[in-house]
């Protein structure tokens, strides 16, 4: 039998999914006690149990001087900033990404201008932003918003494009408006690409979401590590990384399953 036709039981593949993070987290403890047992006070590479110690000192302990659960708090200013930035991208490519996508006089036009600021590195525009739009949150929401969206109207002006044109004709044959068309032909086949292209871009947002607390915020996942980094806190660091992916993990499976639960039919596409 070919190894292109042999698929695991469900268990094989439970157990082939976790195994590299099994492995990862016995390097890890592997190395961390190989370093402590040369250098006690060693913070490169901290034990599991202060990693242990510091979540709990920064996710279940109030601030003295504030108050609040840090870990909490800056989870919260950071999914605000991303989830503003995330809505307004999500509005701004399906609505360019139509338009492009149908009429051949926007799209040779626009896909150009799209295509090249989609080529600009966002993170170097992140100082004119400060310098135009100040420090506030504004600049932070806008340098995610330009980092993500031109790929996003790039990827779904692709998808309308790769329509069948003879849906087009036939819709047109039975006399609807180019409107019609939009919200009754290219409209439905977009929303499940504009899921996916949204999962693709979940993770440049939250490198564009640290960058930008990492240089101005007094809030924020971001924020917490690079004020942390100044006292070499791995301990605090490794499990802010840790959750910041899991994050990233839950929204990215979040999103898969409300395109399912949304748009069944999407998942059959290919098969």
């Amino acid at each position: 039998m070919r190894w292109i036709n042999t698929k695991p039981s469900p268990g094989v593949q439970l157990a082939l999914m976790l195994a590299p993070f099994v492995l990862l987290v016995l390097a890890y403890g592997i190395g961390s006690a190989a370093r402590l047992a040369d250098n006690p006070s060693d913070k490169l590479l901290p034990a599991l149990t202060s990693m242990t110690d510091a979540i709990n000192r920064m996710a279940f302990t109030q601030d003295v001087r504030s108050g609040e659960y840090l870990m909490l708090s800056d989870t919260l200013a950071s999914l605000s900033r991303l989830s503003w930035a995330l809505g307004i991208s999500t509005a701004i490519a399906l609505v360019f990404g139509m338009v492009v996508g149908m009429l051949p006089y926007v799209r040779a036009l626009l896909a150009p201008f799209i295509a090249t600021v989609s080529m600009v590195p966002p993170l170097a525009l992140l100082p004119v932003l400060f310098i135009v739009l100040g420090l506030g949150e504004t600049a932070k929401i806008t340098l995610i918003v330009i980092g993500v969206a031109p790929p996003m109207i790039r990827d779904l002006a692709l998808k309308v494009g790769e329509l069948p044109r003879e849906q087009i004709i036939k819709a047109e044959t039975l006399g609807a408006s180019s409107w019609q068309i939009a919200l009754r032909v290219v409209l439905p086949q977009t929303l499940p690409r504009l899921f996916t292209s949204l999962r693709l871009q979940l993770g440049p947002a939250w490198l564009f979401l640290i960058a930008a607390e990492a240089i101005s915020a007094d809030s924020g996942l971001g924020y917490r590590i690079f004020l942390v980094r100044r006292y070499l806190s791995m301990d605090v660091i490794f499990p802010y990384v840790a959750w910041i992916t899991l994050l990233a993990v839950i929204m990215n499976f979040a999103l898969d399953r409300l395109r399912i639960a949304i748009f069944p039919w999407s998942n059959l596409e290919g098969h």
